[in-house]
């Protein structure tokens, strides 16, 4: 029974798949996803490699692991600009910027003043630009493909995204060894320029929020003289966003988001130190890899269970993540450790899918990129934090006791999904929509109704 229904959601899925990559403008965002995670990768391998190279303290891998992951929260404030500019703009400027900030550290160290201080002021300016990138692409995607496609686009996505941190990770650790983690960078601006190319081709049906037309300019004069300025409509789109979610599960299912994410803060902190210890450089790569490839596969396969309550496949998942994840902790070898490693984030490429899927079916597309910003932002809130007290942790207790910090957060996000009824009870992504989550009290829909009733229909 379960081999029928494997074998006919693959046919299912191939011919899905199909018809997205028939979609020219899909396929250029998807391409351009793929190009711009494969320079995230590199540089974030890299430069993590570069602070623990320079400074042999997990201290500082955990103060650069802080000022990286500083600038996510930072995505709830950038969601309205997302929302009212142009999305294929977006994503060329952000390219274009980073094509040309990879760069300061080779030309630093040509000139002789590479420090651990150059690669942590310029971590957090780099990854600042993806808090406009990832947003504009969830945004984006709702635009380019029907709603009965977006389980499978988001797992594409997802898949491309895990699969090149999964290729990215295990190159980064090999170059790293044949060529330096200074040579990367070089390496790491082509994967941005092929990135700003496909974007820059790249045709987004605007909404009415993001719809760059005079006319729709020309709203501001039916507002107050205070409701017309620049920062009055920006606050007012940061308000709608607000209370659209006010009150819904999305706030109960980022709560314990963010449980995670600053244990996952705490982990990655210290895994330059805990490769050390296990081989060097090599196993850094490869448990990246691994934890790429996990993801990878879960992602690959969330189109066989999004038939599965949501909530359900999210207390199973994260039982499963836990067990492997202690278990990768207590055996001894490289290849043994990189193995469980890979099977405790399967569970979780999964339902990584299965959430945005989710999210975006049922928000109302004028305030998705608004949304997508909240819940990116908010569930990494504390991962800054995470991150500097796991390297803190690390230097009195070792990294293996900090890494196991992830088994931990997995046993409370399963604990916590099955004692909150409304969470344990969250139906298929299919079913879930606004009434489902709660959302959009009634001054909230009424100010989406009027910005998209008051703007003319979006063009070409």
């Amino acid at each position: 029974m379960y081999f029928y229904k494997l074998l006919s959601a693959s046919r299912l899925i191939h011919s899905s798949m199909g018809s997205l990559y028939r979609n020219r403008s899909f396929l250029r965002l998807f391409l351009g996803r793929i190009a711009t995670n494969a320079g995230d990768s590199l540089y974030a391998v890299a430069a993590m490699w570069i602070v623990y190279d320079l400074t042999g303290s997990s201290f500082y891998t955990g103060l650069a692991g802080a000022l990286l992951f500083s600038t996510q929260p930072l995505q709830v404030f950038l969601g309205p600009f997302v929302d009212r500019w142009s999305l294929r703009r977006v994503l060329v400027i952000t390219q274009s910027i980073q094509l040309v900030g990879v760069l300061v550290v080779p030309l630093a160290a040509m000139t002789g003043h590479l420090s651990v201080w150059v690669v942590l002021v310029l971590m957090p300016l780099l990854e600042l630009l993806n808090q406009f990138v990832y947003p504009a692409q969830h945004a984006a995607l709702p635009q380019l493909v029907e709603k009965s496609q977006l389980v499978r686009a988001n797992s594409l996505f997802s898949f491309a995204y895990r699969g090149v941190d999964m290729a990215f990770n295990t190159a980064a650790g090999v170059l790293i060894t044949l060529i330096g983690a200074v040579s990367l960078y070089v390496v790491d601006a082509v994967t941005f320029a092929i990135a700003l190319v496909l974007f820059a081709g790249l045709s987004v049906p605007n909404t009415s929020a993001n719809t760059e037309t005079p006319d729709s300019e020309t709203n501001a004069d039916d507002m107050s003289p205070e409701e017309s300025t620049l920062w009055a409509r920006y606050i007012t789109d940061l308000k709608t966003g607000y209370s659209y979610i006010q009150g819904s599960l999305i706030l109960w299912i980022l709560l314990g988001a963010i449980v995670a994410n600053f244990a996952y803060g705490m982990a990655m902190a210290v895994l330059p130190a805990f490769a050390d210890t296990i081989g060097g450089p090599t196993a850094y790569g490869l448990l990246g890899a691994a934890m790429g490839a996990g993801s990878l596969l879960g992602a690959a396969s969330a189109s066989l269970v999004e038939d599965y309550p949501f909530g359900r496949l999210i207390i199973v998942s994260n039982i499963v993540s836990a067990g492997c994840l202690f278990g990768a902790l207590a055996v001894s070898g490289l290849w043994p450790t990189v193995a469980l490693f890979f099977l405790s984030f399967v569970p979780g490429g999964a339902t990584g899918v299965m959430n945005s899927s989710m999210f975006q079916s049922a928000v109302d597309d004028d305030v998705l990129g608004r949304v997508m910003s909240v819940r990116n932002s908010t569930s990494t809130l504390l991962m800054p934090l995470g991150s500097l007290l796991g390297g803190i942790i690390a230097a009195d207790f070792g990294s293996t006791v900090v890494v196991a910090s992830l088994g931990v957060a997995s046993v409370f996000s399963a604990g916590y999904y099955l004692v909150v009824p409304n969470l344990r009870s969250l139906p298929t992504v299919t079913e879930a929509d606004q009434t489902t989550l709660g959302l959009g009290s009634s001054s909230s829909v009424s100010r989406i109704a009027t910005e998209r009733d008051g703007t003319p229909e979006p063009g070409e």
